[in-house]
């Protein structure tokens, strides 16, 4: 028996009522919308084409399910596109598009409308009227849906091959079952028998790389393929005669394995956040040649692109990105990194509700709009506080101006500086959201596994941990072991006020309401915030 479109769609909203009967009042106020779609079109679904493509009946049923989703849940959507197989290069350049023709795309991992519209040089508006079933309130796309998109073609667009997924790229869900330490002793490469100091303390090979594995949220298999693939560090036991085993010859600041390392992570976050926000669209190569990432790019993938450019020229560049560089060395140490189907940011995405990480009716100095989350340059997830004080610098904060938990969670990691409020409370920051605080006093923070409640004390504000000028907090989230961009359509919600980035990091807003403050660290009217109002 054949069934017309519209009973079709009859069979989707009576199935999608069952599911979730909140929606039922929600999809009938777009029926108008939908019928005069079809008013045009009596054809089958099975054999003729219809004026609707089917592809819009999968997004609607994708967003409607996922708005049946709880406040504070992600709705998990199973891709119906498998992950790209990388191919080879040398590629074939993508044709000279006419102006605004639709091109097909499949939403991957972290995708926002802002981030599409700037990768294919396109607008918003238009990417919304070609796929007028996604909901304008969008945050993140969810992964595997199908999308036509309006591109305006750019010369000089360039590799297509796709290197590595982005959960093998993030220190998330995908890096839970691996355990370092046990991994680099079973090689005979010179990184088993090194040490080095880092971190205030003496580190082995392997906890170095789980060190910077850990701060900057990048996968400890990655870093360890790149420093396979540049310095031989697991095969070969002979240790490079260079202090810069990553080539990145900086004498003042990068020598050695451990700075070395931190200059990867911190250079592969660049790249990798600079996608995902949509700006780093270009870049120079050493040989001065131009990289433009093709627009169907992930953001790993380009990651790895940008890194490499900041060391290699010509043909060892071309390598390096290609089937036979860091893939091929990663894919014997590790195995296919697209063999695993995590999604790491699912369609929909919503934030907990948080509280502003300080005492309710205190007045606090908003002293860093978004700026980086750890190291330097992107992502730009993280904004500070400072406690009202009569002294600037750094000072021991009073006792009654403590920085207090955000949300409900468990204390899971606890560092110099720094403490880990994990909203999930499995025990694990590489999954769910997680809330990082830096510059936490030593003397007063909580003990590793303690469960707060939001608004219980969770330390002091410091000079503690990192580079600072004066006593103060920083605070940035984690989904999955992401980073997530502190102004994005996911913004830093904190009772209402979102933070905006200005023209240089740390010089942006807090906005609710259209009250806006600005970031100052000269405390201020124009720069106080009180909590609870």
């Amino acid at each position: 028996m054949k069934l017309s479109l519209p009973a079709w769609w009859e069979i989707l909203f009576r199935l999608s009522f069952a599911i979730c009967p909140k929606m039922k009042k929600k999809t009938l106020k777009i029926m108008p919308m939908l019928k005069k779609r079809f008013r045009t079109t009596s054809c089958i679904l099975r054999n003729e084409r219809s004026a609707f493509p089917i592809y819009h009946i999968f997004i609607l049923f994708a967003f409607v399910l996922t708005s049946c989703v709880p406040q504070n849940a992600s709705f998990q959507f199973n891709a119906t596109a498998t992950p790209p197989i990388p191919t080879s290069t040398p590629y074939t350049s993508r044709p000279k598009y006419k102006p605004g023709e639709l091109v097909d795309y499949i939403a991957q991992d972290g995708d926002t409308m802002p981030a599409l519209a700037k990768r294919f040089n396109t607008s918003e508006e238009e990417i919304f009227e070609a796929n007028p079933i996604i909901p304008r309130d969008v945050t993140t796309l969810p992964p595997g849906m199908p999308m036509e998109i309006p591109i305006y073609y750019l010369p000089l667009w360039g590799s297509q091959f796709q290197i590595i997924s982005d959960s093998a790229f993030v220190n998330g869900p995908a890096a839970i079952d691996f355990d370092t330490q046990s991994f680099v002793d079973a090689y005979p490469g010179w990184l088993r028998e090194y040490s080095e100091y880092a971190g205030k303390k003496d580190r082995n090979g392997a906890e170095i790389v789980d060190y910077v594995a850990t701060n900057f949220s990048v996968s400890p298999r990655l870093l360890l393929a790149l420093l396979e693939y540049q310095a031989g560090a697991l095969t070969n036991p002979e240790k490079p005669d260079t202090p810069y085993p990553l080539e990145y010859i900086d004498p003042q600041s990068h020598s050695g394995m451990y700075l070395q390392l931190i200059w990867a992570a911190n250079t592969l976050n660049n790249g990798y956040y600079g996608w995902r926000r949509g700006d780093l669209l270009e870049f120079d190569r050493l040989d001065s040649k131009l990289e433009r990432p093709d627009p169907w790019q992930n953001a790993a993938s380009v990651a790895i692109q940008y890194y490499f450019s900041r060391t290699q020229v010509g043909v060892a560049y071309e390598k390096a990105i290609g089937a036979e560089g860091l893939l091929e060395t990663y894919t014997k140490l590790f195995g296919n990194p697209w063999s695993r189907q995590d999604i790491l940011i699912p369609g929909s995405l919503k934030q907990p509700t948080l509280l502003l990480p300080f005492p309710r009716a205190e007045t606090w100095t908003y002293t860093g709009a978004p700026h980086t989350a750890w190291g330097k340059g992107e992502p730009f997830a993280a904004v500070d506080f400072a406690p009202p004080s009569e002294v600037s610098g750094c000072f021991v904060t009073q006792p009654q101006h403590f920085t207090a938990a955000m949300a409900n969670g468990m204390v899971t990691r606890v560092d110099r500086g720094v403490v880990i409020l994990d909203l999930d409370m499995d025990g694990d920051e590489r999954t769910g959201w997680v809330i990082l605080y830096l510059h936490i006093a030593t003397q007063g923070r909580p003990q590793l596994g303690t469960i707060l409640n939001a608004g219980d004390p969770i330390g002091y504000p410091s000079c503690e941990g990192g580079k600072t000028t004066g006593t103060h907090i920083h605070i940035a989230r984690k989904y999955n072991g992401e980073w997530i961009l502190a102004d994005s359509p996911l913004p830093f919600d904190m009772e209402g006020w979102i933070p905006h980035n200005g023209v240089a990091a740390y010089r942006g807003t807090l906005v609710k309401n259209g009250y806006t403050v600005k970031a100052s660290s000269v405390s201020d009217a124009r720069s106080q915030i009180t909590s609870g109002n």
